[in-house]
């Protein structure tokens, strides 16, 4: 029965891993198993220390599993050493402020966030949700870091205020708004001078899975076995719904990027930001086909880029054309000023 028990893990972790391949416009409710690939990893080496201690004849079982489910653990946890970065890298910086919030723990978000990129440094910072009510008073103090700075507006009404920007020390070219359906998110490319090459920035904040406080409350509820039996499903039914919905729009809108990438051969391209989704996703998956992901290129660990309890995950993402060699890309979780983590990459232009 253990035996048993083992490969069906391993069956269904391999469906799970591979899920990504999945276009949720297709499949909608299949397409959001992959957030559930760790605890079958969990699993399957929770069945190789039972195995080890009671019957090491068998462990070869998890190992094989393991070794099929190779391609989906390298993605979800990469373990690379550190890369020493040479001369001339590029250091970029992606980072939803959760418009300068502070993350509910400090007063002065913005000057928390600000005060961390005066450390770090970085020739090129993406930040989502780069809005705020007091414009003026924001790019007047980034102006003091960076030469050249831009915000670009997604929305602006009763229900949301949204923004991408870019702050850097490289002259902006042009910036062009990658169009696609969505009340308040949203994709933008900023062409750079980068000495005598010019590289592409796409930046981007795609569609959340817009889960009310509510939701969020009973997924933790859910995950802590707290809700009883005669209304788990339907309210289990219901947050897959959502997230379904979600997956479905954030796949119109991956596709859309893909082709603007693909549109512009011979450039050097670096695309970013928040995907509001895992690792094991279509959307990671449809960009991994035309960019390298950095993060699964040079990472190690799991990398969780959302910090808010129960919904720990990678949902940040760094990008490159193989025109650009990655280094050492991570996600600093020593620097909470907002609900996301920010992630980090060095970038050299080949």
């Amino acid at each position: 029965m253990l035996t048993g028990a083992n490969i069906a893990t391993i069956i269904v972790m391999l469906l799970v891993g591979y899920s990504d391949r999945l276009n949720p416009t297709d499949h909608p409710i299949l397409s959001t198993v992959g957030m559930t690939f760790p605890f079958f990893l969990l699993a399957n080496m929770a069945f190789l220390v039972f195995w080890l201690v009671f019957k090491w004849s068998r462990a070869w079982l998890p190992v094989v599993g393991f070794f099929l489910a190779y391609v989906p653990i390298n993605i979800y946890i990469p373990l690379h050493t550190s890369q020493e970065v040479p001369d001339g890298t590029i250091k970029l910086i992606s980072y939803n402020v959760c418009s300068y919030g502070g993350n509910y723990k400090y007063e002065n978000g913005f000057e928390k966030v600000l005060g961390y990129l005066n450390d770090q440094q970085p020739d090129i910072v993406c930040i989502q949700e780069d809005a705020d009510t007091w414009r003026r008073y924001v790019f007047k103090e980034y102006s003091k870091t960076f030469a050249y700075n831009d915000t670009l507006v997604l929305a602006n009404n009763e229900l949301t205020l949204n923004a991408l920007g870019i702050h850097t020390r490289f002259p902006i070219v042009k910036r062009e708004r990658i169009a696609y359906s969505s009340l308040s998110n949203g994709s933008a490319a900023w062409w750079l001078k980068v000495d005598n090459d010019t590289l592409i920035v796409i930046n981007n904040h795609f569609e959340s899975c817009h889960l009310s406080t509510q939701d969020r409350n009973q997924y933790r509820h859910i995950i802590k076995g707290e809700i009883p039996s005669d209304s788990l499903r339907t309210e289990s039914q219901m947050l897959l719904v959502k997230l379904a919905e979600a997956n479905a729009k954030r796949a119109g809108q991956i596709r859309t990027v893909r082709k603007y990438v693909e549109s512009h051969p011979g450039y050097p391209v670096v695309l970013c930001g928040d995907f509001n989704d895992n690792p094991i996703s279509y959307s990671r998956h449809t960009m991994s086909t035309v960019l390298t992901d950095c993060f699964v290129a040079t990472g190690r660990g799991v990398g969780l880029s959302y910090n808010q309890k129960a919904f720990s995950f990678r949902i940040d993402h760094v990008f490159c054309s193989e025109d650009i060699q990655p280094f050492n890309c991570q996600v600093d979780s020593e620097m909470d000023a907002s609900d996301h983590y920010p992630i980090l990459c060095w970038l050299k232009i080949r």
